[in-house]
């Protein structure tokens, strides 16, 4: 048969629900699928899947298949570097510096007394499960498939006149990676599994043996032998422990374990069943939990752990759906549609599925009792990951979470809140040690041990002290999405004092000005051209310190109020907030100014916007406010102009902003480029290389352009882009907890039904008319594109 009539009849099955006959049961949609025709070759073509914890790359290799294992706690080190660098002493040194001008002397004495330079202590792979098999040659009706719709990546193809199939899913219930394998091949299957694991810097970490015929175990401890403190070579031979288990069934065949090899013979079907369990979670009884864990699914049928992993994962997954037209596009494989699409076709489509992707991913590497998903959410191949795969507050982390509270998904960032509780209470003693302040002070970037102090090598990408300014936004968005009370009395108001205190302390008095002023500032990872005329990154303010302070300082008064709280602390708040030095400065060229000065700038271009921080993820720069307004819509132009945006999570957070500015055309513009640039064959985001930030920012962009909550009322369909003319989601979550679905023909609203979780009233604004509802408790309340309410049936 044809290969293109072989792929258009596989769609049409996939769309009647029939694709059982290919793939069986529980088949995706191929709208809610990634599908290719050809094995992976590389990391960044396999297909991932994860609970949280426990992750794969599937690579879907006919005769040689390669899964590699990931699992989130697998770090080396511990929590015993310290707290900070530096004293008060320091901090007035080079205060005094800036005042005097000094600005090289302040980047080098800020880097030299406060930082921890070159800090190389990465997250690490969990591994390799390889699966050898033997006599398959020759390949036909090869598909490999993610049905983002049950969370199964999926491998099927003939040989010898045969099917064979492969099914792989993390399941959070159990607490496994679960792979089946199997063939209507009368002789069976053979095949041998092995585990392995890098080695670091020549040094094996890991024992391997076999407890049993059909167990293996793979036993070690992360180290990194590279590892660098402040510079200097820094040999951790300490780490997470970890005891990795594999554990075959088979009804069928016969196992031999043995020389580090387990093999299976002429087996139909074969069930891995895959568990890692580490010190990090477990302490002393990682190894006994490993062991326990494959005994709790002794009597557990595959079909019993798929059906638990299928219902947990749908209860999430399931509650948005977003439509954007372009069907004719879903029987392509994904690789193809995406070159297709960079070849100048349309394909709304496309990017409903990367849309669907990002939530996928979220729940794949954030659940409940988990770490926070990282640099590469789960999934990380390397002893020495870019970048650490570690945790960046000046954009990266929080970005990952942006599409949480939008797309139904908020308590997926209980992971993020427990560990940036973490995060804080280390910060109280940086903050006291290194700054003689009270409250709690986080820098630019952290890891699994949650210190606070600073990393860096050069002033301009880690001096800067709003890491915990940023994080906490996060509480406060996820009240205003809930309503919440217990969350803000409990973790959003204690983590907003905790910064706050430190703010309050940290502003000095500019008697000139006549104003609060935050000093020393950078704007992250860019420079300014000093009135000497030469790079600098320390500064005497900066926009988006002073917008994220007195974010900070909003939103504790706004959740003192709601709590009925008051203190002589939240009247220094109040008083402090009146006189900060504004976020917001516009330039004599009608930008917003990224420094308090008109700076010349050395890379115009920068992926950074950190000056418009205000209009997102922040909320005050607004189209209430005009001039402001246009301003943002100036200073983004002019990044762009110089080549700005030109990394994935810079381009998603452009999609954001352009959504904020109700910019519809460069929304789509970016969107394009986005696909363009920095999308993988697998959908991953390129940084280049890997970060999945901007898998998660853009699936938070969609959202945005959809719907916005964050003026006080409800945007409906506030930055629609022409080309997704007709379509429909359901289930987005406005602030306020409203629920809210749209549908839209030709471009234009046709249908708005909102649900409260709470009685309130509700304000709705779609092109220019606005409308004043009142929304019981848990009814729905449905609107025609006139913004009429449409009677009950």
């Amino acid at each position: 048969m044809d290969k293109v009539l072989r792929i258009k009849i596989l769609a049409l099955f996939l769309h009647m629900g029939c694709a059982a006959i290919l793939f069986g049961q529980d088949a995706p949609t191929a709208a809610a699928s990634l599908l290719y025709t050809a094995p992976a070759t590389e990391w960044m073509q396999a297909l991932p899947v994860g609970n949280g914890r426990l992750g794969a790359m599937v690579f879907g290799h006919p005769s040689g298949e390669r899964i590699q294992l990931n699992e989130d706690s697998m770090w080396p080190g511990g929590p015993d570097w310290g707290d900070s660098r530096g004293n008060p002493a320091d901090l007035r040194e080079i205060r005094a510096l800036l005042k005097a001008g000094k600005t090289r002397e302040a980047d080098s004495l800020i880097v030299a007394r406060f930082s921890y330079k070159s800090v190389l202590r990465s997250h690490q792979t969990m591994g390799d499960l390889y699966i050898d098999f033997k006599g398959i040659n020759t390949v036909q009706e090869y598909y490999r498939s993610l049905d983002l719709g049950s969370a199964v990546a999926k491998v099927t193809f003939r040989t010898g006149g045969y099917e064979h199939s492969r099914e792989v899913f993390s399941s959070f219930p159990d607490g496994v990676l679960v792979i089946r394998l199997k063939t209507n091949d009368p002789n069976g299957m053979d095949f041998d599994l092995r585990l392995s694991r890098p080695e670091d810097q020549g040094r094996a970490t890991v024992g391997i043996t076999m407890p049993a015929d059909s167990i293996i175990r793979m036993k070690g401890m992360v180290t990194q032998y590279g590892g660098m403190k402040n510079s200097q070579p820094f040999p951790i031979d300490y780490g997470v422990q970890f005891d990795t288990r594999l554990k075959v069934r088979t009804s069928s065949g016969k196992l031999n374990a043995g020389n580090d090899v387990l093999q299976v013979r002429d087996a139909k079907e074969a069930v891995l069943l895959v568990v890692c369990r580490t010190s990090f979670y477990e302490a002393d009884r990682y190894e006994e939990d490993a062991a326990n864990a494959l005994v709790k699914l002794e009597s557990r049928t595959y079909n019993e752990i798929k059906a638990a992993h299928l219902q947990d994962y749908s209860a999430l997954y399931n509650r948005v759906s977003l439509e954007l037209g372009g069907e004719d596009a879903d029987s392509l494989p994904t690789d193809r549609r995406l070159e297709r699409y960079r070849e100048g076709q349309d394909d709304p489509g496309l990017a409903a599925l990367l849309f669907r992707y990002g939530r996928y991913l979220l729940i794949a590497s954030s659940r409940q009792g988990t770490n926070p998903a990282n640099l590469q959410g789960l999934w990380n191949e390397h002893i020495q990951a870019p970048w650490n795969a570690d945790y960046h507050l000046n954009v990266n982390l929080q970005m990952n979470y942006w599409p949480a509270n939008p797309t139904g998904l908020g308590e997926l960032q209980m992971p993020y809140f427990d560990f940036i509780d973490r995060v804080l209470e280390r910060g109280r003693a940086t903050a006291r040690e290194q700054y003689g302040m009270s409250g709690s002070v986080v820098h630019h970037a952290t890891d699994l041990w949650a210190p606070a102090w600073m990393r860096a090598e050069r002033a301009y990408w880690g001096a800067w002290i709003h890491g915990g300014g940023w994080a906490v936004q996060h509480y406060w968005e996820h009240f205003r999405y809930t309503n919440d009370t217990t969350f803000l009395r409990e973790r959003a108001y204690p983590a907003l004092r905790s910064v706050a205190e430190f703010y309050v302390d940290w502003l000095v008095w500019d008697e000139e000005l006549d104003l609060w002023v935050s000093s020393p500032e950078t704007s992250p990872e860019n420079s300014y051209f000093s009135e000497a005329g030469i790079p600098a990154a320390v500064s005497y303010g900066s926009a988006m310190g002073h917008q994220i302070i007195g974010e900070v300082f909003d939103n504790l008064i706004a959740a003192a109020e709601i709590l009925g709280l008051s203190d002589d602390f939240l009247k220094e708040v109040i008083a402090k907030r009146e006189k900060l030095h504004p976020g917001t400065l516009i330039g004599a060229d009608g930008r917003i100014l990224e420094w308090n000065k008109a700076y010349g700038e050395p890379e115009p271009g920068h992926r950074h916007i950190s000056h418009l921080y205000a209009l997102y993820p922040g909320v005050t720069i607004t189209a209430a406010d005009t001039s402001v307004f246009h301003a943002a819509q100036r200073t983004i132009d002019h990044r762009l102009e110089h080549g700005g945006a030109g990394t994935g999570w810079s381009r998603a957070l452009m999609i954001n902003m352009n959504a904020r500015l109700l910019d519809a055309v460069s929304l789509r513009e970016n969107i394009r480029k986005f696909m363009e640039i920095s999308v993988a064959p697998n959908l991953f985001d390129e940084h280049p290389p890997f970060q999945i930030d901007g898998n998660f920012g853009f699936t938070a962009g969609v959202a945005e352009a959809l719907l916005q909550s964050h003026e006080g009322f409800l945007r409906i369909l506030p930055a629609l882009p022409a080309s997704w003319k007709t379509g429909s989601v359901k289930g987005l979550i406005a602030r306020g907890a409203v629920r809210v679905d749209i549908d839209w023909e030709n471009g234009a609203l046709t249908k708005l039904a909102l649900r409260a979780a709470h009685r309130q009233s509700c304000f709705v604004y779609y092109q220019g008319k606005r409308v004043k509802l009142i929304l019981p408790a848990g009814q729905p309340v449905v609107l025609n594109g006139s913004l009429l309410v449409e009677p009950e049936n």
